[in-house]
Protein backbone atom coordinates (compact mmCIF):
# COMPACT_ATOMS: atom_id res chain seq x y z
CA UNK A 1 0.00 0.00 0.00
CA UNK A 2 2.91 2.36 0.50
CA UNK A 3 4.45 1.16 -1.84
CA UNK A 4 1.79 2.27 -4.65
CA UNK A 5 0.86 5.79 -2.97
CA UNK A 6 4.90 6.18 -3.23
CA UNK A 7 4.70 5.43 -7.04
CA UNK A 8 1.42 7.96 -6.93
CA UNK A 9 3.49 10.64 -5.43
CA UNK A 10 6.30 10.14 -7.71
CA UNK A 11 4.18 10.03 -10.99
CA UNK A 12 2.40 13.19 -9.88
CA UNK A 13 5.60 15.28 -8.70
CA UNK A 14 6.88 14.56 -12.69
CA UNK A 15 4.34 14.73 -14.40
CA UNK A 16 2.09 17.51 -12.64
CA UNK A 17 1.83 19.52 -15.78
CA UNK A 18 -0.57 16.96 -17.58
CA UNK A 19 -2.63 17.15 -14.08
CA UNK A 20 -2.93 20.97 -14.48
CA UNK A 21 -3.84 20.45 -17.85
CA UNK A 22 -6.55 17.63 -17.51
CA UNK A 23 -8.07 19.33 -14.58
CA UNK A 24 -10.08 22.53 -16.15
CA UNK A 25 -11.58 19.45 -18.26
CA UNK A 26 -12.18 17.38 -15.31
CA UNK A 27 -13.96 20.47 -13.52
CA UNK A 28 -16.10 20.99 -16.63
CA UNK A 29 -17.47 17.13 -16.39
CA UNK A 30 -18.33 17.61 -12.58
CA UNK A 31 -20.11 20.87 -12.82
CA UNK A 32 -21.82 20.57 -16.33
CA UNK A 33 -22.57 17.04 -16.72
CA UNK A 34 -22.57 14.60 -13.64
CA UNK A 35 -23.94 17.29 -10.67
CA UNK A 36 -26.81 18.12 -13.02
CA UNK A 37 -27.77 14.10 -12.80
CA UNK A 38 -29.57 15.41 -9.57
CA UNK A 39 -32.45 16.90 -11.49
CA UNK A 40 -32.92 13.21 -13.43
CA UNK A 41 -35.07 12.23 -10.34
CA UNK A 42 -37.98 14.82 -12.03
CA UNK A 43 -39.14 11.53 -14.29
CA UNK A 44 -39.85 9.60 -11.38
CA UNK A 45 -41.49 12.78 -10.23
CA UNK A 46 -45.02 14.93 -10.90
CA UNK A 47 -42.39 17.93 -10.94
CA UNK A 48 -43.77 21.27 -10.45
CA UNK A 49 -41.47 24.78 -11.01
CA UNK A 50 -43.24 26.14 -7.96
CA UNK A 51 -42.77 23.27 -5.48
CA UNK A 52 -39.36 22.43 -6.74
CA UNK A 53 -37.88 18.97 -7.48
CA UNK A 54 -37.42 17.73 -3.71
CA UNK A 55 -41.17 18.75 -2.68
CA UNK A 56 -42.79 17.21 -6.39
CA UNK A 57 -45.08 14.38 -5.78
CA UNK A 58 -43.28 11.46 -6.46
CA UNK A 59 -44.99 8.76 -8.91
CA UNK A 60 -42.72 6.33 -9.25
CA UNK A 61 -42.89 4.21 -12.96
CA UNK A 62 -46.15 6.22 -13.69
CA UNK A 63 -44.38 8.58 -16.65
CA UNK A 64 -42.97 5.68 -18.29
CA UNK A 65 -45.85 3.78 -18.36
CA UNK A 66 -47.96 6.68 -19.32
CA UNK A 67 -45.49 7.49 -22.76
CA UNK A 68 -45.09 3.44 -23.53
CA UNK A 69 -49.73 3.02 -23.53
CA UNK A 70 -49.74 6.66 -25.29
CA UNK A 71 -50.75 6.74 -29.23
CA UNK A 72 -47.59 7.75 -30.25
CA UNK A 73 -44.76 5.76 -28.53
CA UNK A 74 -44.82 2.91 -31.48
CA UNK A 75 -44.58 5.78 -34.35
CA UNK A 76 -41.80 7.77 -32.50
CA UNK A 77 -39.95 4.60 -31.70
CA UNK A 78 -40.01 3.38 -35.31
CA UNK A 79 -38.96 6.83 -37.10
CA UNK A 80 -36.15 7.35 -34.78
CA UNK A 81 -34.89 3.96 -35.12
CA UNK A 82 -35.61 3.74 -39.00
CA UNK A 83 -33.99 7.49 -39.53
CA UNK A 84 -31.14 6.22 -37.36
CA UNK A 85 -30.32 3.11 -38.78
CA UNK A 86 -30.64 4.11 -42.28
CA UNK A 87 -28.51 7.38 -41.19
CA UNK A 88 -25.92 4.84 -39.72
CA UNK A 89 -25.94 2.73 -43.11
CA UNK A 90 -25.18 5.08 -45.10
CA UNK A 91 -23.10 7.41 -43.60
CA UNK A 92 -20.81 5.64 -41.89
CA UNK A 93 -19.04 3.69 -44.56
CA UNK A 94 -19.21 7.16 -46.91
CA UNK A 95 -16.22 9.29 -44.85
CA UNK A 96 -14.24 5.85 -45.14
CA UNK A 97 -14.68 5.62 -48.77
CA UNK A 98 -13.98 9.22 -49.20
CA UNK A 99 -10.52 8.99 -46.63
CA UNK A 100 -9.16 5.75 -48.90
CA UNK A 101 -10.32 8.11 -51.81
CA UNK A 102 -7.42 11.07 -51.18
CA UNK A 103 -5.36 9.15 -49.60
CA UNK A 104 -4.37 7.80 -53.11
CA UNK A 105 -3.99 11.40 -54.68
CA UNK A 106 -0.96 12.33 -55.37
CA UNK A 107 -1.29 16.15 -56.11
CA UNK A 108 -1.00 17.53 -52.75
CA UNK A 109 -2.73 20.77 -53.80
CA UNK A 110 -5.57 18.90 -55.67
CA UNK A 111 -5.61 16.70 -52.29
CA UNK A 112 -5.54 19.90 -49.75
CA UNK A 113 -8.33 21.68 -52.06
CA UNK A 114 -10.34 18.47 -51.79
CA UNK A 115 -10.36 18.26 -48.40
CA UNK A 116 -11.33 21.84 -48.15
CA UNK A 117 -14.43 21.76 -49.69
CA UNK A 118 -15.72 18.84 -47.90
CA UNK A 119 -15.09 20.25 -44.65
CA UNK A 120 -16.66 23.45 -44.71
CA UNK A 121 -20.07 22.45 -45.04
CA UNK A 122 -19.26 21.45 -41.35
CA UNK A 123 -19.17 25.03 -40.40
CA UNK A 124 -22.63 25.51 -41.65
CA UNK A 125 -25.06 25.87 -38.89
CA UNK A 126 -27.98 23.47 -39.05
CA UNK A 127 -30.63 26.19 -39.34
CA UNK A 128 -28.62 28.06 -42.48
CA UNK A 129 -28.36 24.03 -43.86
CA UNK A 130 -32.17 23.65 -43.28
CA UNK A 131 -33.12 27.04 -45.01
CA UNK A 132 -30.92 25.71 -48.11
CA UNK A 133 -32.56 22.88 -48.12
CA UNK A 134 -36.22 24.63 -48.52
CA UNK A 135 -34.41 27.10 -51.31
CA UNK A 136 -32.83 24.55 -53.46
CA UNK A 137 -35.48 22.18 -52.71
CA UNK A 138 -38.07 24.40 -53.76
CA UNK A 139 -40.89 22.87 -56.42
CA UNK A 140 -41.40 26.33 -58.34
CA UNK A 141 -37.96 27.90 -57.75
CA UNK A 142 -35.94 24.99 -56.41
CA UNK A 143 -32.71 24.16 -58.20
CA UNK A 144 -33.16 20.50 -58.32
CA UNK A 145 -36.69 20.85 -59.63
CA UNK A 146 -35.66 22.78 -62.44
CA UNK A 147 -33.05 20.00 -63.47
CA UNK A 148 -36.00 17.94 -63.01
CA UNK A 149 -38.20 19.61 -65.17
CA UNK A 150 -35.80 20.41 -67.71
CA UNK A 151 -35.30 16.60 -68.09
CA UNK A 152 -39.00 16.11 -68.62
CA UNK A 153 -40.16 15.03 -65.67
CA UNK A 154 -42.59 16.97 -62.60
CA UNK A 155 -41.66 18.93 -59.78
CA UNK A 156 -41.13 17.19 -56.62
CA UNK A 157 -42.41 18.24 -53.38
CA UNK A 158 -39.71 17.11 -51.25
CA UNK A 159 -40.22 18.69 -48.29
CA UNK A 160 -43.82 18.27 -48.21
CA UNK A 161 -43.99 14.90 -49.02
CA UNK A 162 -43.48 11.81 -46.09
CA UNK A 163 -41.51 9.27 -48.09
CA UNK A 164 -38.70 12.13 -48.86
CA UNK A 165 -38.22 13.03 -45.59
CA UNK A 166 -35.15 10.58 -44.86
CA UNK A 167 -33.48 10.87 -47.90
CA UNK A 168 -33.29 14.37 -46.99
CA UNK A 169 -32.46 14.38 -43.68
CA UNK A 170 -29.78 11.56 -44.83
CA UNK A 171 -28.13 13.20 -47.36
CA UNK A 172 -28.07 16.78 -45.97
CA UNK A 173 -26.43 14.81 -42.72
CA UNK A 174 -23.87 12.98 -44.84
CA UNK A 175 -22.78 16.63 -46.93
CA UNK A 176 -22.61 18.42 -43.52
CA UNK A 177 -20.60 15.49 -41.39
CA UNK A 178 -18.25 13.68 -44.02
CA UNK A 179 -15.72 16.01 -43.82
CA UNK A 180 -15.08 15.75 -40.47
CA UNK A 181 -15.47 12.39 -40.20
CA UNK A 182 -13.02 12.31 -43.36
CA UNK A 183 -10.38 14.11 -41.70
CA UNK A 184 -10.28 11.34 -38.48
CA UNK A 185 -9.75 8.62 -41.28
CA UNK A 186 -7.06 10.89 -43.12
CA UNK A 187 -4.99 11.49 -39.94
CA UNK A 188 -4.69 7.71 -39.36
CA UNK A 189 -3.48 6.86 -42.77
CA UNK A 190 -0.82 9.77 -43.07
CA UNK A 191 0.71 8.03 -39.62
CA UNK A 192 1.36 4.89 -42.17
CA UNK A 193 5.08 4.21 -42.89
CA UNK A 194 5.23 5.01 -46.67
CA UNK A 195 8.36 2.25 -46.76
CA UNK A 196 5.10 -0.09 -46.30
CA UNK A 197 3.50 1.61 -49.38
CA UNK A 198 6.67 1.26 -51.16
CA UNK A 199 7.76 -2.71 -50.22
CA UNK A 200 4.14 -3.44 -51.55
CA UNK A 201 4.67 -2.12 -54.93
CA UNK A 202 7.58 -3.64 -54.97
CA UNK A 203 5.99 -7.07 -54.35
CA UNK A 204 3.76 -6.12 -57.30
CA UNK A 205 0.46 -5.75 -54.75
CA UNK A 206 -2.19 -3.84 -56.67
CA UNK A 207 -4.16 -0.76 -55.64
CA UNK A 208 -7.00 -2.56 -53.73
CA UNK A 209 -4.49 -5.05 -52.38
CA UNK A 210 -2.78 -2.41 -50.81
CA UNK A 211 -6.04 -0.80 -49.40
CA UNK A 212 -7.18 -3.55 -47.88
CA UNK A 213 -3.94 -4.95 -45.69
CA UNK A 214 -2.47 -1.45 -45.60
CA UNK A 215 -5.38 1.42 -45.27
CA UNK A 216 -8.31 -0.77 -43.68
CA UNK A 217 -6.39 -2.29 -40.69
CA UNK A 218 -4.52 1.39 -40.26
CA UNK A 219 -8.40 3.02 -39.74
CA UNK A 220 -9.85 0.33 -38.34
CA UNK A 221 -9.63 1.27 -34.36
CA UNK A 222 -11.06 4.49 -35.39
CA UNK A 223 -13.56 3.10 -37.47
CA UNK A 224 -14.66 0.75 -34.75
CA UNK A 225 -15.00 3.66 -32.21
CA UNK A 226 -16.76 5.94 -34.91
CA UNK A 227 -19.28 2.81 -35.06
CA UNK A 228 -19.65 2.36 -31.27
CA UNK A 229 -20.22 5.91 -30.45
CA UNK A 230 -22.98 6.04 -33.63
CA UNK A 231 -25.06 3.11 -32.13
CA UNK A 232 -25.09 4.83 -28.90
CA UNK A 233 -26.96 7.13 -30.57
CA UNK A 234 -29.26 4.66 -32.54
CA UNK A 235 -32.63 6.19 -30.52
CA UNK A 236 -31.42 10.42 -30.61
CA UNK A 237 -30.70 12.25 -33.89
CA UNK A 238 -30.60 15.73 -34.68
CA UNK A 239 -33.56 16.82 -33.00
CA UNK A 240 -33.05 20.55 -34.23
CA UNK A 241 -32.59 19.25 -37.88
CA UNK A 242 -35.12 16.99 -37.97
CA UNK A 243 -37.52 19.99 -36.50
CA UNK A 244 -36.68 22.70 -38.79
CA UNK A 245 -37.29 19.82 -41.66
CA UNK A 246 -40.86 18.99 -40.35
CA UNK A 247 -43.79 20.12 -42.02
CA UNK A 248 -47.29 19.59 -41.71
CA UNK A 249 -47.63 17.08 -43.95
CA UNK A 250 -44.38 14.76 -43.48
CA UNK A 251 -45.20 14.28 -39.64
CA UNK A 252 -45.45 10.47 -40.79
CA UNK A 253 -41.85 9.72 -40.99
CA UNK A 254 -40.11 13.38 -39.71
CA UNK A 255 -41.85 12.91 -35.66
CA UNK A 256 -39.15 11.05 -34.48
CA UNK A 257 -38.40 10.79 -30.01
CA UNK A 258 -36.40 14.15 -30.37
CA UNK A 259 -39.10 16.18 -31.54
CA UNK A 260 -42.04 14.98 -29.40
CA UNK A 261 -40.28 15.91 -26.47
CA UNK A 262 -39.26 19.12 -27.38
CA UNK A 263 -43.28 20.13 -28.46
CA UNK A 264 -44.31 18.44 -25.41
CA UNK A 265 -41.83 19.58 -23.16
CA UNK A 266 -41.62 23.24 -23.73
CA UNK A 267 -44.94 23.05 -25.57
CA UNK A 268 -46.99 21.75 -23.08
CA UNK A 269 -44.57 21.82 -19.83
CA UNK A 270 -44.74 18.30 -19.22
CA UNK A 271 -41.38 18.27 -17.67
CA UNK A 272 -41.44 14.95 -15.64
CA UNK A 273 -42.98 13.05 -19.03
CA UNK A 274 -40.27 13.74 -21.26
CA UNK A 275 -37.59 13.47 -18.87
CA UNK A 276 -38.62 10.09 -18.39
CA UNK A 277 -39.07 9.58 -22.10
CA UNK A 278 -35.13 11.04 -22.36
CA UNK A 279 -33.79 9.01 -19.77
CA UNK A 280 -35.52 5.78 -21.75
CA UNK A 281 -33.25 7.06 -24.62
CA UNK A 282 -30.17 8.03 -22.68
CA UNK A 283 -30.85 4.12 -21.56
CA UNK A 284 -31.01 2.62 -24.68
CA UNK A 285 -27.88 3.89 -26.03
CA UNK A 286 -25.92 2.89 -23.05
CA UNK A 287 -26.87 -0.49 -23.59
CA UNK A 288 -25.98 -0.35 -27.12
CA UNK A 289 -22.40 1.36 -26.42
CA UNK A 290 -21.62 -1.73 -23.96
CA UNK A 291 -23.41 -3.90 -26.74
CA UNK A 292 -20.94 -3.23 -29.38
CA UNK A 293 -18.52 -2.67 -27.61
CA UNK A 294 -18.69 -6.26 -26.53
CA UNK A 295 -19.13 -7.47 -29.78
CA UNK A 296 -16.39 -5.58 -30.70
CA UNK A 297 -13.92 -6.81 -28.19
CA UNK A 298 -14.66 -10.72 -28.79
CA UNK A 299 -14.15 -10.16 -32.56
CA UNK A 300 -10.72 -8.55 -32.24
CA UNK A 301 -8.94 -6.37 -29.85
CA UNK A 302 -10.48 -3.01 -30.59
CA UNK A 303 -12.73 -1.68 -28.51
CA UNK A 304 -13.41 1.33 -26.21
CA UNK A 305 -13.05 -0.41 -22.81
Amino acid sequence: MKAARGRWKTRLRNDWQIYVLLLPGVIYFIVFQYIPLYGIQIAFRDYKASMGIMDSPWVGWQNFITFFQSYYCGRLILNTLLLNVYSLLWSFPFPIILALLLNRIRQERFKKFTQTVIYIPHFISTVVMAGMLYIFLSPSTGMINQVITFLGGESIYFMAEAGWFRTVYIASGIWQSAGWNTILYIAALTSVDQEIYEAATLDGASVMQKIRHIDLPSILPIAVMMLILNCGSIMGGDTQKALLLQTGSNTATSDIIGVYVYNVGLGQAKYSYTAAIGLFQNLIGFVMIITVNTVAKKLGSVSMF
